[in-house]
């Protein structure tokens, strides 16, 4: 079996904690998203409907 060259190991290290730092920041993302959506959804739901 041929040994995986010390390059090759850095690389594929910095992409694999790339990739696990990019889906936490995306989890984060939709999180605030989800909360904005309940907030403004709240905001309506409390303020008196406008009279056309």
């Amino acid at each position: 079996m041929a040994a995986i060259s010390k390059e090759y190991l850095l690389l594929f290290n910095a992409v694999t904690d790339t990739e696990r730092a990019l889906s936490q920041l995306r989890e984060a993302l939709l999180e605030a998203q989800r909360q904005a959506e309940e907030l403004f959804l709240e905001e309506e739901e409390d303020s008196p409907a406008q009279a056309p």
